[in-house]
């Protein structure tokens, strides 16, 4: 009773309760560990929105680029323009499911977003801030 009394009034907030994969659990723990640091939704969302400047081109980038500042909406890839599905598993139950996924695009995305791979802390922030949409 305690618990859907918390929900609910959670839910009047606003705030969203994302639901923590096994692939999520499994990750933030091994990247605590290595970085001995406790990570942030807010931290997460620093970075996430935080420009970083094209050694090729010059220009900006940001996780927002492509995935817009509300990981709610669809996107779009920058370059080819296709569609890129809700990032936030509250509403795309498809995500965070699979660490071999997860590892695969944050290795891709933090190569292109920041031209190179994330820090163990970086990949705990984003993914505490991407599990909590």
């Amino acid at each position: 009773m305690r618990n859907l009394i918390i929900i609910l009034a959670l839910s009047n907030t606003g705030v969203t309760l994302a639901a923590n994969t096994p692939a999520v659990e499994g990750l933030l723990k091994k990247y605590e560990a290595e970085s001995g640091i406790k990570f942030s939704v807010q931290a997460g969302n620093e970075l996430w929105r935080k420009e970083f400047v094209s050694a090729k081109t010059g220009d900006n980038r940001s996780c927002t680029s492509c995935h817009t500042s509300k990981l709610i909406s669809t996107g779009t890839h920058i370059k080819t323009k296709k569609p890129i599905e809700p990032l936030a598993p509250s509403v795309n139950s498809e995500r965070l499911m699979e660490t071999k996924t997860i590892n695969k695009w944050l290795k891709r995305n933090c190569k292109w977003t920041m031209g190179r791979e994330c820090s163990t802390a970086e990949k705990g922030h984003l993914l505490t801030y991407i599990q909590s949409q």
